[in-house]
């Protein structure tokens, strides 16, 4: 089966389960958007939606945030894991974006990726999710099932994206970078797939 075959199979299956998927990190706005994707690094989506809410309450903007210590900032989430090195750079983030660009999240990926902490993946979150911009963010979940699909052969996360984004339409690629995520989670874990997970089954040729 051809890529192409193989990822309009993806793509029926993951609309037919979530056709409109929503972000699954609580946030109000880009900025706490910025902030919660920089504390799921290493972390479970559920686990930092359990901190956050503490977290905008006492900072929910870039000015609050930079009048804080990083030690202030690590006792909110201190079950996210690399509680430091996060804190330390959330500070970071907010005293950058009130230094460069007057306290707020900015529009562009060249401006996310040179905040502290903020990667491509990061940032293609923000732009994705806040901006509507399209971008196709490669997490853990993504990465696996691309490959185990047959999409990509891709040893890298920058080559997996690549592909990804040659196979499915640009105005898909906002809502399947979720579906993806959410498939990984409920039908095609890390540890192996499901034998309830139609799109295995549709793709090694099984009538489901």
């Amino acid at each position: 089966m051809r890529r192409e075959e193989k990822a309009a199979i993806v793509l029926e299956e993951l609309t037919r389960a979530y056709p409109e998927p929503g972000c699954p990190l609580h946030h109000r706005d880009p900025f706490t958007l910025l902030v919660a994707v920089m504390l799921s690094a290493q972390c479970t989506d559920a686990r930092v939606n359990k901190v956050t809410p503490a977290l905008f309450e006492a900072a929910p903007t870039p000015q609050a945030m930079a009048a804080m210590s990083w030690q202030e900032v690590r006792e909110y989430i201190a079950t996210c894991g690399l509680t430091e090195t996060k804190a330390k750079r959330l500070v970071g983030m907010a005293a950058q974006l009130l230094e460069l660009h007057g306290g707020e999240v900015p529009d562009s990926f060249e401006a996310l990726e040179a905040l502290p902490g903020v990667g491509h993946k990061t940032a293609s979150v923000v732009m994705a999710q806040a901006f509507a911009h399209p971008a196709f963010p490669v997490d853990t979940h993504i990465f696996r099932l691309a490959r185990r699909w047959g999409l990509s052969r891709g040893k890298t996360v920058e080559k997996v994206e690549a592909d990804l984004k040659k196979l499915f339409p640009k105005d898909c690629w906002n809502r399947l970078h979720v579906q993806f995520v959410l498939w990984g989670r409920e039908h095609c874990p890390a540890r192996g797939c499901k034998p309830t997970c139609p799109v295995c089954a549709r793709l090694a040729g099984k009538n489901v």
